[in-house]
């Protein structure tokens, strides 16, 4: 059996036409910078434990941002105290935040109470030289003998919507494909909330992979976008889906793609997610499960990114490509209008 051959077997999947792999599931590590609240650091070394005890070389995302460089530290720091190797372990880091005093009473990068009790702030940085800067901060924060594999820009969209210029993005990229060129990180990506962002940089930059963050999942899936994750299936580009429950919304969650919702202004939305899970219950299949195993067979689809701060439920989100639903579930879904896929 080849080498690759081996990895297929233990459920590992080709993301880049490199052949760089994954697992099908990546574990979000936004809750190691406390988000919304401070996990007691035990929590956040067994949470660490568990990627390992689930999976063997598990995938894991992360960010400058996350905690203003916390996120990274806790990854560190519980890599370190377990005795894991860097062999053993594929980091993503988004990058475009630096950690900088915090000199006002909650962070600036973020206010409003997302992340819980930190002691720096973040600001944004992104340009050709901007985007190493935050590669050396962010590879101090980790520290050795840690190393990324995987490195993007960190939500182009917001940087665009917010007066930032589409030509610094493009300067960053340039200078993240020279760390690829020379060895420091095996692949470039790029991950936005808004896809269209991704597609109209993928013009000009032909990238590695592609995380979607907002879409596509069981409720939100426009044809305009599958044609073009159909087109990067075609050119090599593995897709990263990190919209499966539509932020939560999917599984009872009150936001919907980052902005809250009410049965009053979105009367459609709520019909249908209540339609999913009324046909969930009628079949005996767990809801989450079956959002993820949709979310893997969309065309591209290498692999889903999950959070959770829970050290009990690592095991059940990496089952859930391999949980048992079935196709006629799917069938059920299109016949009564939930999806058209």
């Amino acid at each position: 059996m080849s080498i690759l051959e081996h990895n297929l077997a233990k459920n590992r999947r080709i993301l880049t036409k490199d052949g760089l792999l994954t697992t099908p599931v990546i574990f979000g590590t936004s809750c190691l910078g406390n988000l919304y609240r401070e996990l007691p650091y035990s929590t956040k070394l067994e949470l660490v434990k568990q990627w390992f005890e689930n999976v063997e070389h598990p995938t894991i995302d992360s960010a400058g941002k996350y905690g203003a460089g916390l996120a990274l530290e806790m990854i560190g720091k519980c890599l370190r105290e377990l005795g894991i190797a860097p062999k053993n372990i594929t980091i993503s880091d988004k990058l475009g935040w630096r950690r900088i005093p915090l000199t006002t009473p909650e962070p600036t990068f973020e206010p409003g109470g997302v992340w819980a009790n930190l002691q720096y702030d973040a600001r944004q940085d992104i340009s050709g030289d901007g985007i190493l800067r935050c590669f050396e901060a962010d590879r101090a924060l980790i520290g050795a003998p840690c190393s990324f594999d995987l490195v993007s820009v960190h939500d182009p969209d917001e940087f665009v919507a917010g007066g930032g210029k589409r030509s610094d993005i493009i300067d960053a990229y340039k200078s993240l494909f020279e760390l690829k060129k020379s060895g420091e990180v095996k692949a470039v990506g790029i991950g936005a909330k808004d896809w269209h962002i991704i597609a109209d940089i993928y013009r000009e930059i032909k990238f590695d992979w592609v995380m979607l963050a907002c879409a596509p999942n069981v409720l939100c899936h426009p044809q305009d976008l599958m044609d073009f994750m159909r087109n990067l299936q075609a050119d090599g580009v593995g897709i990263i889906n990190s919209a499966v429950f539509s932020g939560g919304f999917l599984t009872g969650g009150a936001f919907f793609n980052y902005r809250k919702v009410t049965p009053e202004t979105e009367p459609a939305l709520f019909s249908k997610r209540d339609a999913y899970n009324a046909l969930c219950k009628e079949m005996n299949v767990d809801a989450a499960a079956a959002a993820v195993r949709f979310a893997l067979n969309m065309p591209g689809v290498c692999a889903v990114s999950l959070n959770t701060s829970s050290p009990a439920r690592i095991a059940q989100n990496a089952a859930y490509p391999a949980a048992n639903v079935p196709d006629s579930f799917f069938q059920h879904l299109r016949e009564q209008g939930i999806t058209e896929l």
